[in-house]
């Protein structure tokens, strides 16, 4: 296949041009014709955004035309033989071809439901997140898990879908290999082979704290970080992965990065591992060009942060900024086993004194800096790989409990009822209202429970779980003032009672004004537009906000951003570019005055 250069599409006719993209879009042309229009593209991510950017202001009959241009996925056109070229070359990938009888009528049953659902044929990119193909099965279960979505969300989907159709038809074209994007994808898939047990017999990925698991997870780091050329690799005594690639002055200060490796129960594979794979393929790329820069470059995969095993959260991070908890060691997870216990088990040496020794002197250090995916649907609705993170949000947690009267459902009037459940469900609704109140205030109460409840009997205890986020901790403490007081108002009204516990509260972390500044520009240096935003989860970066400066780059996740979910999803081509984009801000700091 011939392949085009950015310098012979700038410097082509419209009528070349327009040719040279033919069959980028299926059977749409206009999409290439408006989106030459603005010529010159400084890269090739810039010419796909011009593209994304052309089906977003078009307009719904448009899109829907374009959804329509599609073929089923092995339905009449494949087996006609009048797919397009490009068509027929992905179908053939995932072996759409090569359909058993059972398969083919699972397909074509799919296609019929979907296009009688929603008026428009199901679209995927069944070349998948890596390139190289998606499985029929794997196909079959996308298709059947979405004919369960909302139109609305459908169709947004679909256009997704075409948009990645479309970025690998045009790196097809230009010759463009996401090399560095493959290799942290490659790696994320390898780290997803070790899972807990229970977990890995059911298919699911579970990495708790210094599990047999865990520890492999940590070897396998420690063996890739040798691998791509760092000086100094251990593993210290919470169980992080340390890699240290030295300065061109082994005294020089360090930039700190870095994320966690261990996962949520039935967890992605890219939650906190993209943080700890992508500044290793930077170091890869740096030591295979046999170049050392004017600091040091320190990454951390972080043992726990997730809490899963023990109630430990950030505990990786944790011990580096001074802040582990000598309590946390004689905790016990469900198995009655000790952290101490565990950490010797594990060979670690479960001492206060050897954790202690690892804080780290902020002196010693430029800042910190982290690369998640989003772990939300804002950069995927928006089409863009990469968004730059302005704070991650501060949190508070709690746990509570209504008390009223137990009575039964069909013998106590509705005016004589101290209903708990009801009480409950009122303030979740106002939590609801109240969180809506101000941009980026997220109120939730995820757990709702009605202890020894039964269906023909009025609820005299319910048990509940508030979670309140904002940017800044004025307005988190604000909106927890008011939803307290509700409650408060809520019981008095009902002559019902209430007690309500803190869990946990964590400060917000705004990103520094001049590293956020430096990942702007580290986007914006791939052609791509600078999209900033706050993180609502929390991550290892509010851990070390505490110590020093901490900026983050968020990525992007497929699936409506979905996280914390075996569907977490990433693309090769988009983690290139977070990949570029860290090169670009170690190359800032590089030229940066002493």
């Amino acid at each position: 296949m011939n392949t085009i250069t950015l310098d012979q599409l700038n410097a082509a006719s419209s009528a070349e041009a327009l040719a040279w993209l033919d069959g980028v879009y299926e059977h749409s042309p206009w999409t290439a014709e408006q989106a030459l229009a603005a010529r010159p593209f400084a890269s090739l991510a810039q010419l796909k955004h011009a593209l994304v950017s052309v089906v977003r202001k078009a307009g719904r009959d448009a899109q829907l035309a374009l959804v329509r241009a599609h073929p089923e996925l092995a339905g009449k056109a494949a087996v006609a033989g009048t797919l397009t070229a490009e068509s027929t070359n992905e179908q053939s990938k995932a072996g759409l071809g090569a359909c058993s009888a059972d398969e083919f009528a699972r397909l074509t049953k799919l296609n019929a439901d979907y296009n009688a659902k929603f008026g428009f044929p199901f679209i995927l990119a069944v070349r998948g997140p890596r390139g190289r193909g998606l499985s029929r099965q794997q196909i079959i279960d996308t298709f059947a898990r979405r004919l369960e979505g909302h139109p609305d969300f459908e169709l947004a989907e679909c256009l997704r879908n075409i948009h990645r159709i479309a970025e690998i038809r045009l790196d097809d074209k230009f010759g463009f290999a996401p090399e560095l994007g493959n290799l942290v994808w490659d790696w994320a898939e390898q780290l997803a082979t070790e899972s807990d047990p229970g977990y890995k017999e059911q298919g699911q990925l579970t990495v708790t704290y210094l599990t047999p698991a865990h520890q492999a997870c940590a070897q396998m780091l420690r063996r890739w970080m040798k691998d791509c050329g760092f000086d100094d690799v251990h593993v210290d005594a919470v169980g992080n992965v340390v890699g240290v690639y030295h300065g061109s002055d082994p005294k020089a200060r360090r930039l700190l990065t870095g994320s966690h490796y261990d996962t949520v129960r039935n967890g992605g594979k890219y939650d906190g591992r993209l943080g700890i794979l992508v500044p290793m393929a930077c170091v890869r790329e740096l030591h295979r060009a046999r170049r050392r820069l004017p600091y040091g470059i320190e990454v951390v995969g972080f043992s726990e942060e997730e809490g899963q095993r023990y109630k430990a959260t950030f505990l990786g991070s944790g011990a580096l900024t001074g802040h582990f908890d000598p309590s946390w060691l004689d905790q016990r997870d469900a198995d009655g086993i000790s952290m101490r216990d565990a950490m010797h088990a594990a060979g670690l040496p479960g001492t206060l004194e050897t954790i202690a020794a690892m804080q780290r002197n902020p002196a010693d250090y430029l800042g910190f800096v982290e690369t998640h995916i989003e772990q939300g649907p804002v950069l995927n609705e928006l089409d863009l790989p990469l968004g730059v993170v302005t704070s991650i949000n501060g949190n508070a947690r709690f746990v509570g409990e209504v008390v009223g009267m137990a009575s039964h459902a069909g013998t106590t009037p509705m005016d004589r009822r101290r209903d708990a459940a009801t009480a409950v469900a009122e303030l979740a609704l106002y939590a609801e209202k109240r969180g809506a109140t101000v941009p980026h205030l997220v109120a939730t109460m995820g757990m709702l429970q009605v202890p020894s409840g039964s269906i023909n009997i009025v609820p005299g205890r319910c048990t509940f779980s508030l979670d309140i986020r904002a940017t800044t901790n004025e307005v988190r403490d604000a909106c927890i003032d008011d939803v307290l007081a509700e409650l408060r108002h809520i019981c008095e009204r009902r002559g019902l009672h209430f007690q309500i516990e803190e869990t946990i509260r964590a400060a917000a972390a705004p990103c520094a004004p001049e590293w956020q500044a430096r990942w702007e520009k580290a986007v914006a240096s791939t052609g791509l537009p600078v999209h900033c935003m706050p993180s609502g989860a929390g991550h290892d970066a509010m851990k070390l906000h505490e110590i020093m400066p901490q900026a983050m780059l968020f990525m992007r996740g497929g699936n409506s951003g979905i996280s914390h979910n075996p569907l977490e999803e990433i693309s090769n081509d988009d983690t290139e570019l977070c990949v570029r984009a860290f090169q670009n801000l170690l190359e800032q700091l590089a030229q940066a005055p002493a």
